[in-house]
């Protein structure tokens, strides 16, 4: 283990107290315990678990696990294929600018970890360095969470204009460029829906709207909606709404006779 002796300013904001970098031994650990500040781990090399709360994760490498304060963790090396890691530990006196959930994939921040190895060239001004490498850690942070965002406004964009072609998810993905997985799941965590579901959402409703609001048929409210086939458009009709299309409309139109 090589640790950096940190010189505590209590600067106001992101204040670090500790710093350092090892590769572990197989099966190494550290905990139960808590901290009295934030540490953050970046995991360079190698593989281990963190538990926190009552979870275990798996951690591999470009992955960080963070560390509250006052919260019991555990973590501990593979028995493998143990991790190389760079960590640091900061106090604070303000909201964090970015909320830090338990672990963050984010393989880019590799550079800065490592330019934080740079602060024992300095002397007086060790702790000011980490300060500044600190907030590049968390623009960093911040970006990728603005681009996020974009991926999902950008795939509700797409269903909303090409609703109408055979699209399907992997054909999303594909439009922005990512794994079909990551952009299923992170579709759903933004939305709290999962994106094929989120497409038949808006296929179904439109299309009933299609069928009550304006009058049109059937095969035509099909095809609307990106259904080339008027069966399997019946079919995933009656499994949404519980009747047949044909059914769903005279259902609506003897209702709103009645009225």
């Amino acid at each position: 283990m090589h640790s950096v002796i940190i010189s505590d300013k209590a600067y106001s904001g992101l204040n670090p107290v500790q710093f350092g970098y090892q590769s572990c031994e197989k099966s190494h650990f550290f905990g139960p315990a808590v901290r009295t500040h934030w540490l953050i781990h970046f995991v360079v090399s190698g593989f281990g678990i963190f538990k926190i709360n009552g979870r275990t994760y798996d951690i591999s490498p470009g992955e960080m696990f963070i560390i509250p304060p006052y919260v019991e963790t555990y973590y501990e090396a593979d028995g493998k294929n143990p991790w190389h890691y760079i960590w640091i530990g900061f106090t604070t006196n303000e909201m964090l600018p970015k909320k830090l959930p338990h672990t963050i994939r984010c393989p880019e921040a590799a550079d800065i970890f490592t330019k934080m190895k740079e602060c024992e060239n300095f002397s007086e001004g060790r702790s000011a360095y980490l300060v500044a490498r600190l907030w590049d850690l968390f623009a960093l942070l911040l970006g990728k969470e603005k681009t996020s965002n974009d991926y999902v406004k950008a795939a509700l964009d797409y269903i909303h204009s090409e609703y109408m072609n055979k699209i399907t998810v992997s054909d999303i993905a594909a439009r922005l460029n990512l794994d079909r997985t990551y952009f299923s799941a992170h579709f759903k965590r933004k939305t709290g829906v999962s994106p094929k579901q989120y497409l038949l959402n808006y296929r179904m409703n439109l299309a009933a709207s299609l069928l009550i609001d304006k009058g049109i048929p059937v095969s035509v409210a099909a095809a609307s909606v990106g259904y080339c086939e008027i069966f399997t458009f019946s079919k995933m009709f009656k499994h949404y709404f519980g009747v047949s299309p044909k059914e769903y409309k005279n259902k609506k139109n003897e209702h709103q006779s009645e009225l």
